[in-house]
């Protein structure tokens, strides 16, 4: 398989995690030990990531609704590794009511081919997306 598909099938499972508050799948996208310095959470890194990021899901799908658009930039591979660039859409629904919660950032990911050939995210950033002021 093409190494750039095969990012994209591992970032559609990614996406469709949110969307289906699949927990597991989500982090199926992640490599065993990687690297979380996700915007307005303290950063995790290595086996610590994992749980932590699995509890702020778990907390999360429990209060919202959640629907993601992953907009990809581009796909940079070189060799075992691999960076995609973009935005991701996350509106979350409250399911006990309320106006829904939109939110655009800006990430980065880095990406390593596993001794299997899966691909998987080794570091995950993101910030808040601005507007252009000029």
């Amino acid at each position: 398989m093409d190494d750039r598909y095969a990012i994209n099938v591992a970032k559609s499972h990614y996406r469709e995690g949110f969307n289906t508050e699949d927990v597991d799948r989500v982090l199926s996208a992640f490599a065993p030990e990687f690297t979380d310095m996700s915007d307005g959470r303290p950063n995790r890194y290595g086996a610590d990531a994992a749980p932590k990021l699995r509890a702020h899901l778990t907390e999360l799908f429990v209060r919202y609704k959640p629907k993601l658009n992953v907009i990809i930039i581009a796909i940079d591979v070189l060799g075992n590794a691999a960076y995609d660039y973009g935005w991701h859409e996350l509106t979350l629904t409250p399911k006990n009511g309320g106006e829904p919660l939109y939110r655009r950032t800006r990430y980065m990911e880095l990406w390593n081919k596993q001794p299997s050939g899966d691909w998987r995210i080794s570091m995950y950033m993101d910030n808040g997306d601005l507007p252009d002021t000029l």
